[in-house]
């Protein structure tokens, strides 16, 4: 592993935080902003789990053209299953939740983040949430999809819609709670002489990410609250009979879940950022304008919902210009795109396993952005919409991207969570296979949306089985993928050689503690001198 010659890091001498006490109770109730991270890490990864047992559920279905393994109405509320706990309990709050809480205040050299007890609240928020929604699933699902379309959601569903809408609804309050403690601390616990433009780029991102859950989610709760209203009580809202109008659902849905992919993708772009700054050696090309990019993706992001709605009856004016600013928010992510590619030419590459995953990341993202300027343009979207060219544009970005940004993420900080270091050629192993799987099973659904193939059926005509078959196997690999890391970190938190407080030679301040991180972080406020990502200048590469 190649390392660079850096000053000794502030190894603090207290205990670390995992030692700072073994009971259930201390873990409970907590206040420790990297217990609770990994409180979150656990919760997530049982979530993802359920989720990817109905991904693969729906996966088996369709490795035939007639409905042989589940009937239509199982079929609908497993793939209601999937979207929801994949959504809003894996994919929304995994980098933040997780990476963020346990990195965010050691990168600023902060003890922790300015609100501690709701950042605990906030995690049994979430889970009184994931209850809510599992119970909703037990007691009889939900067949509405995950995106809760009126007017059957609200008037005709017979599923448990507003137990899930619940579920969702109390969730929310963790992300908006997660984000304010973050904007509060990003502001205010910076370590003397961190300035805005010192600071890490995974920083900034999660700070624009932070933006949009406070000013997001409240969106998603109100029209939840609306489908509940006119569910439970009968007020006419969305339902035409009723006097209300389905169209509003769709505006007031997608205002919040475009913005929510940048949710899930934002902070996997400070991911990136930070593996390929540490594994090239160089500062980040462009730092500031990569910077203000992921403040542009957040802003740009509340602009363009109405992609969504091509073929909605939408004024063709309306659409015009939600098309020219869906390519438009296209711009600041490119710009990031290409100032990764300028980081690492010339640089002094390692290949290690979180280098892996953002070089997947980058390549699985510029396909699903590259199909998302596609689905931008009227035409286009018109021929494909409502086809598994949306499934796989969506997993492109979502799974090829923020699952391989988490996976890096969990990866590259792995050392500063556990103290010791996994099997790299395993891992490195392991990363290729998840990339292979994934791009087995979700290209193939390129060409089967163009075909014509809807998605949410799960019988379909012969001449599309050759490519779910394809789909199907290229699934099973993947879950291949996911199931490796569960055991290769298990033994490594138990088993692996001590890891030290920098084994990749990286400069950010999370680095100069200890291995598992100190229980309060650091025993003096660091000053902070240097600019980010100050790697020493190799003559060779220059």
């Amino acid at each position: 592993m190649s390392t660079s010659p850096l000053p000794p890091p502030d190894v603090a001498p207290m205990p670390d935080y995992l030692a700072a006490g073994h009971t259930v109770r201390s873990w409970l109730c907590t206040l420790d902003h990297k217990r609770i991270g990994v409180l979150y890490m656990f919760t997530i990864t049982f979530f993802f789990a359920i989720a990817a047992a109905a991904a693969a559920l729906m996966r088996w279905e369709l490795l035939t053209p007639q409905a042989d393994l589940v009937t239509s109405d199982i079929y609908n509320r497993l793939f209601t299953v999937h979207g929801v706990l994949m959504v809003w309990f894996f994919l929304i709050p995994s980098i933040p939740a997780v990476i963020g809480n346990f990195i965010l205040p050691l990168m600023i050299g902060s003890r922790d983040v300015a609100f501690p007890r709701l950042n605990l609240a906030s995690w049994y928020v979430f889970v009184a949430g994931g209850l809510l929604a599992l119970y909703a699933i037990v007691a009889g699902g939900v067949d509405t999809g995950w995106t809760f379309y009126t007017p059957y959601s609200s008037t005709y569903s017979n599923g448990k819609v507003m137990l899930m809408a619940a579920g969702i609804f109390v969730a929310g309050f963790s992300s908006i709670a997660t984000g304010l403690n973050f904007i509060v601390t990003i502001h205010k616990h910076r370590a003397p002489g961190l300035t805005w433009f010192r600071l890490p780029l995974f920083v900034w991102s999660l700070y624009a990410t932070s933006l949009i859950l406070v000013l997001a989610t409240p969106v998603l709760a109100i029209t939840l609250l609306l489908v509940v209203l006119e569910r439970g009580f009968g007020v006419g809202i969305f339902d035409p009979k009723l006097g209300g109008d389905p169209l509003l659902f769709q505006h007031l849905f997608w205002f919040y879940s475009h913005p929510a992919v940048y949710i899930m993708i934002l902070p996997g772009m400070g991911v990136v950022s930070e593996t390929i700054a540490a594994f090239a050696r160089k500062r980040v090309f462009g730092y500031h304008i990569v910077a203000m990019s992921s403040l542009a993706i957040a802003i740009l992001g509340f602009l363009v919902w109405g992609h969504h709605m091509f073929v909605s009856s939408q004024s063709v004016y309306a659409g015009l210009v939600f098309s020219l600013l869906s390519f438009l928010v296209s711009v600041p992510s490119a710009i990031k795109v290409f100032n990764w590619t300028a980081t690492l030419h010339r640089g002094s590459i390692s290949f290690e396993t979180p280098l892996l995953y953002a070089l997947g990341f980058i390549g699985l993202f510029t396909i699903g952005g590259l199909t998302g300027l596609f689905l931008a343009t009227l035409p286009i979207d018109v021929h494909v919409h409502d086809t598994y060219f949306v499934i796989a544009h969506f997993h492109y970005i979502m799974v090829g991207g923020m699952v391989m940004a988490y996976m890096g993420a969990l990866h590259y900080w792995w050392p500063k969570i556990s103290g010791r270091l996994y099997h790299e050629w395993t891992a490195r192993i392991t990363a290729l296979i998840i990339f292979a799987g994934f791009n087995l099973t979700f290209f193939p659904q390129f060409v089967l949306g163009y075909m014509g193939m809807p998605r949410r059926y799960h019988i379909y005509p012969p001449e599309f089985q050759a490519l779910n078959v394809l789909s199907t196997a290229g699934a099973t690999i993947l879950g291949l993928g996911y199931v490796l890391p569960l055991f290769y970190l298990t033994w490594s938190f138990f088993f692996g050689p001590k890891a030290g407080p920098n084994p990749w030679g990286a400069t950010g301040l999370e680095w100069k503690v200890a291995s598992p991180a100190p229980q309060h972080n650091f025993v003096e406020t660091p000053i902070v001198t240097t600019e980010p990502y100050n790697y020493p200048v190799d003559p060779a590469a220059s």
